[in-house]
């Protein structure tokens, strides 16, 4: 019997169905240590992949204490997907940091703005759905309802303008539970919208609502469906593309924004040099700015200088506003497409 078998998951039982995942990266030679946007910006072996992971895998077999110290690099990650891509494993780190992150909440470990946001959780995002089960609806996500409510209303009304009077979903898809570490609550939340026809704005919401079991398309991929549909730019602005880490090597969408951004525009946007599946993080997904503050802005400030000075059109609430805290010039792709519609 191997020495990895020998009831080695004893301090964090909740990890065992990751064992996989965590041997794999604690046994490799970091070749993806290059990819992680938070070990670029903080260069500590402990927040790159690999640190991370192997520091969840020793404290779940009790080989380092449950303490802080050792919890915190579950959080010091943005959800990127970059370190999968970069592993010939295609080593799910994102997924098993954010079991890890359950795992040390339910031992009463984790950053203080990770347990903020589960106790807070009730008084903005625990609305049960008020749309009808049967009905197709448009969930425009909590953070641009609450945190930018123009572009909440340019979702609204472009979705109208393509597709119809359809119901607005505005109960939280429940993924802020499962960022900040409470998977089994994510869960319960999250499975009302089981067997769903939804709408999506944000693609962080997608992805949540599709492992619960719902069946979600975005509205960009609908724009670019009828993207004949939408007036046609003049040419004369110049605008950058960012690749939104949870669009893009999340759910594999690259040509649909750029199909409505060159339709939009009138030209095709600029694009980054580090663009598609090799984009870099905006810094702005995991609840690292709420984690890891500086971190983020670091990771934000390294994007836009690549930008140089244009403005930057995403497609994804939490790098939008990342983005314009960092003081950069960015818009939202549904606010384009509602300009764009009669």
């Amino acid at each position: 019997k191997s020495a990895s078998r020998t009831g080695d998951v004893k301090k964090l039982p909740t990890l065992e169905p990751r064992r996989r995942e965590l041997e794999t990266c604690v046994y490799c030679p970091k070749l993806c240590r290059s990819a992680c946007p938070v070990g670029n910006a903080e260069p500590r072996e402990t927040l790159i992949p690999w640190g991370k992971m192997s520091t969840a895998y020793f404290a779940a077999r009790g080989d380092v204490p449950l303490e802080e110290s050792f919890a915190a690099p579950a959080w010091a990650c943005t959800g990127c997907y970059a370190c999968r891509d970069a592993c010939d494993h295609r080593n799910d780190v994102a997924g098993t940091l954010l079991d890890a992150r359950d795992a040390f909440v339910r031992a009463g470990l984790g950053p203080e703005a990770a347990h903020r946001v589960l106790k807070s959780y009730g008084s903005f995002g625990s609305e049960r759905s008020t749309t009808k089960p049967h009905e197709t609806a448009l969930l425009v996500g909590c953070l641009y309802d609450r945190k930018v409510p123009d572009v909440a209303r340019s979702a609204v009304s472009a979705t109208r303008k393509l597709l119809g009077d359809l119901p607005v979903e505005r109960a939280c898809c429940g993924l802020p539970l499962r960022l900040a570490g409470d998977a089994k609550r994510f869960e319960e939340h999250a499975k009302q919208f089981a067997g769903r026809d939804l709408v999506a704005v944000d693609p962080g919401c997608a992805i949540a609502l599709r492992a619960a079991g719902a069946r979600v398309r975005l509205l960009v991929e609908i724009a670019a469906e009828r993207v004949a549909e939408l007036r046609e730019g003049d040419g004369e602005r110049a605008v950058r593309w960012h690749d939104p880490c949870q669009m893009g090597r999340g759910l594999g969408i690259y040509d649909a924004p750029r199909t409505v951004l060159t339709r939009v525009l009138g030209r095709a946007p600029n694009e980054f040099a580090m663009r598609r599946e090799r984009a870099e993080c905006s810094g702005a997904g995991g609840l690292l700015p709420l984690t890891m503050p500086e971190t983020s802005d670091a990771i934000a400030r390294k994007r836009i200088d690549a930008a140089s000075g244009e403005e930057i059109v995403t497609a994804c609430a939490s790098s939008l506003l990342r983005f314009r805290k960092s003081g950069a010039r960015a818009s939202d792709l549904v606010t384009w497409i509602d300009a764009a519609t009669d």
